[in-house]
């Protein structure tokens, strides 16, 4: 063999190598695909409701550590300052929320009963979910059954303990399970908002959820779900876990958590609601979502037979560091910050940074830039179970604006001195400052361990968007808004946040900030829907809009494309609408115009009816439906200037979602626009739901009584449908009347609602009812006249009475 064919043989198998190694490379890919963070939805201390106040909040000096609300009587009444003492607690400040009791109930179909009875845990989650995915831009239909996979981390349920009083049990209605069970929390979301994906309690104390991320990763890297929603939650509503954290004398006398300082003397408690919206990053980029961060790996173990069972174990945290690591594909050279557990005792802190120094601390020597260690603990207090999802959202903020708030002030003093500070290649920010340029990467780890032993981290990084991602979209040309809500309050509160949203508007953004609040947002029935071409433009008819009362809009009526004989004009028009929409039309080029139309209109959720117009019309393509009253709208679509057709189209769309149609905004995407992710959200309304702490072991006024009243004569039928309204209005706790039009369940009736009022009905009236004598599904004066049938003994017509 010659040297010229040594050298190809050579080369033949370098080529054949690396293919291998590419295709290696490609299945490690497709096995540990990294994932997206698209939205964050907070309840946090301070009064934090949105991502844009807590990275204010983070980049200030202020902690959210408060006295005891008026509302918690029984932890005011458990504090005794001073040593420690058996039943007592001798903390009396912790980082509380400042309102738990208000809620929608109706937004999410509730009865002011369940509403009252319902962790306000509960609450709190359904609205958050809620802001996090409009903030994703993803618009919930409950019908859809979108593949959302719910994955929460909660340790405790506290508000069930006010209706258990001990010597009465009148409070215990079939909503103290489903309000105070753990596992009815992640339920809870997927119920109401109709999703298809796996729901995942988790409770591994602090950790938990730290752990909802690893299990959430694992689903979505697996196929199990499109979308996934990792949540966190505590609240301090019982004086019994502080009582007995004081008697281990875990908690700081102060009440405030001091990570890593030699002032630390126990944790201080806080309260929190937050969650992540994550998906696949080639799925975010491919339909626009907001990518925030990306997650590269994570890891969970367990200490194992360590010293104690709540006690930290360093060499189970260096392990699942490490794990974690190799999960993302990540050196430990490459982390720029990580933040930390940070209990802020002095047993616990040591342990933390001599795992993560036995982990990194040999890679960062050696690179010679320090590593930032931080804890969100020292300015929101350890959230317990929510406290993963606090540091997350901090660390997703950081390395998105690439910005390291300080970890600690000036004024809180010198380090922990059983920290070997001086020879780590550690540091603990004194002051806010860049991400280190000298890095090439931003990444980030975030750990976590709780009392049960369970271990946790993750690694996040900066996204570097490609070239394509980089741009806004091209402005110029008109523009559709639509807001909904479901009552006019919300729709003018709502109106008045985006105008205020579109005067500071830079035009840029225009296209992003339309195209996030239509193919975003869910419709409901109070509606606008404006087109202009400049944000004030847009300003101005937004703000007339939503002054004028309107009714709500009504049911989808017939629409009919009625197209001339001669399609020219028709062809040019899709040119100019595939120019400004690319990813409208769909591929089918081949096909006739008019037949083209009815597909673009399809995509859209219009489903017309394509007649040839033989009356020689002036427009080249219509569009026509009854309106309310009965006579012909029309919307011309394509005119003698073909050009017009965007503008046009969108006009179209503004009058069928006036009209009431569930128009399909998602392919309506000008080319380079991106969900916006800081937009204003839906408006709910603030109702208070509240159960106060029983004062004894008085009754609480629970007791069922009834509506009370005399019961109608059996011929009395109007009387009858009356004293049925006023049973059910009164099984429900419902303070206004109810809507005749409105269906059971969309009064907030559910299964035990109805077991409940037909128990109340057989016993006043001496019928048996069963669940399918009821029609739940239509409005409440068919349901009540069917109930008045049996009573009154007239034949009942098949599916029930109209």
């Amino acid at each position: 063999m010659d040297a010229t064919e040594l050298r190809r043989l050579v080369e033949e198998q370098l080529r054949l190598s690396r293919r291998q190694q590419a295709r290696i490379r490609e299945l490690e890919r497709e096995r540990r695909p990294p994932l997206a963070v698209v939205g964050l939805g907070l309840r946090f201390p301070g009064d934090l409701r949105t991502p844009e106040q807590l990275w204010d909040f983070l980049r200030g000096d202020a902690h959210a550590v408060t006295g005891v609300p008026d509302d918690r009587p029984g932890l005011r009444a458990a504090y005794r300052p001073g040593p420690v003492r058996p039943g007592r607690s001798y903390v009396d400040r912790a980082a509380f929320l400042t309102d738990i009791g208000h809620f929608d109930a109706d937004f999410f179909g509730i009865s002011q009963r369940e509403a009252e009875l319902l962790d306000p845990q509960q609450r709190l989650l359904l609205e958050t979910a809620w802001e996090a995915l409009e903030r994703a831009g993803v618009a919930v239909r409950r019908a859809d059954r979108l593949d959302v996979g719910v994955f929460l981390g909660m340790m405790a349920s506290e508000y069930g303990e006010r209706l258990a009083v001990q010597d009465d049990k009148t409070p215990l209605d079939p909503y103290y399970a489903t309000g105070g069970g753990l596992c009815f929390g992640a339920g809870r979301i997927s119920y109401v908002m109709g999703f298809a994906g796996p729901v995942v309690s988790v409770d591994t104390a602090c950790s938990s959820s730290l752990v909802a991320l690893h299990l959430a990763s694992r689903a979505l890297r697996s196929g199990e779900c499109r979308y996934a929603l990792v949540c966190g939650s505590n609240l301090l509503l019982s004086p019994n876990l502080m009582v007995s954290l004081c008697q281990s004398r875990a908690l700081s006398p102060e009440g405030r958590s001091k990570s890593f300082l030699a002032s630390a003397d126990g944790y201080g408690r806080g309260e929190g609601v937050g969650v992540l919206v994550l998906m696949r990053l080639d799925e975010a980029e491919r339909e626009g979502r907001p990518i925030l961060a990306v997650v590269r790996g994570s890891a969970v173990n367990h200490d194992g037979a360590a010293s104690g069972l709540t006690v930290p174990s360093g060499p189970a945290q260096q392990e699942v560091v490490r794990a974690a690591l190799a999960d993302a594909g990540v050196g430990a050279a490459d982390v720029g910050w990580v933040e930390a557990h940070g209990t802020g005792t002095l047993l616990g802190d040591p342990v933390e940074v001599g795992a993560l120094d036995a982990a990194l601390g040999d890679a960062v020597r050696e690179r010679g830039v320090p590593l930032g260690i931080g804890s969100v603990k020292a300015r929101l207090n350890h959230l317990e179970a929510a406290s993963g999802v606090a540091g997350l959202m901090k660390t997703v903020l950081m390395l998105h604006h690439g910005e390291i708030p300080a970890a600690a002030s000036e004024a809180d003093g010198p380090l922990n001195g059983h920290i070997p500070w001086d020879r780590l290649g550690f540091t603990v920010p004194r002051r806010n400052a860049p991400w280190p340029a000298e890095l090439p990467r931003r990444v980030a780890g975030v750990n976590s361990f709780g009392m049960s032993g369970t271990n946790a981290h993750v690694v996040l990084e900066a996204y570097q968007p490609t070239g394509e991602e980089r741009g806004p979209a091209a402005a110029g040309g008109p523009e559709l808004l639509t807001l909904s809500a479901r009552d006019p309050q919300a729709l003018a509160t709502l109106g008045a946040a985006v105008v205020a949203r579109l005067r500071t508007a830079d035009p840029a953004d225009l296209p992003a900030l339309c195209h996030t609040l239509r193919s975003g947002r869910a419709p409901f029935g109070h509606r606008v829907a404006v087109v202009g071409g400049t944000a004030d433009d847009l300003a101005v008819r937004v703000a007339a809009a939503v002054r004028r009362p309107a009714e709500p809009a009504g049911r989808p009526r017939p629409v009919t494309l009625w197209v001339a004989s001669d399609h020219t004009a028709l062809a040019v028009a899709l040119d100019a609408v595939h120019a400004r929409y690319p990813g409208l039309l769909p591929p089918d080029a081949g096909a006739a115009a008019p037949d083209r139309w009815v597909a673009l209109l399809g995509r859209l959720g219009v489903r017309v009816r394509c007649r040839r117009d033989t009356g020689r019309p002036a427009d080249a393509a219509r569009l026509q439906w009854p309106d309310a009253d009965g006579t012909a709208y029309v919307a011309p679509l394509v005119t003698a200037v073909p050009e017009a057709a965007p503008g046009l189209l969108l006009d179209a769309l503004a009058a069928l979602f006036l009209a009431g149609l569930d128009v399909r905004f998602d392919h309506l995407r000008p080319a380079g626009a991106r969900f916006r992710p800081d937009l204003p959200t839906y408006p709910f309304r603030r109702r208070r739901f509240w159960v106060d702490e029983p004062v004894g072991a008085a009754s609480t006024g629970y007791a069922e009584s009834g509506a009370g009243g005399d019961e109608p004569l059996p011929t009395d039928r109007a009387g009858i449908e009356a004293y049925l309204m006023s049973e059910l209005r009164d099984v429900l706790h419902a303070e206004e009347e109810l809507d005749p039009s409105r269906s059971f369940l969309e009064t907030g009736g559910d299964s035990f609602v109805s077991t409940l009022f037909m128990t109340r009905i057989e016993e006043r009236f001496q019928v048996a009812l069963t669940p399918d004598d009821l029609p739940i599904d239509r409005p409440l004066a068919a349901l009540l006249a069917t109930i008045a049938d049996h009573i009154t003994g007239r034949p009942v017509a098949a599916g029930g009475r109209e």
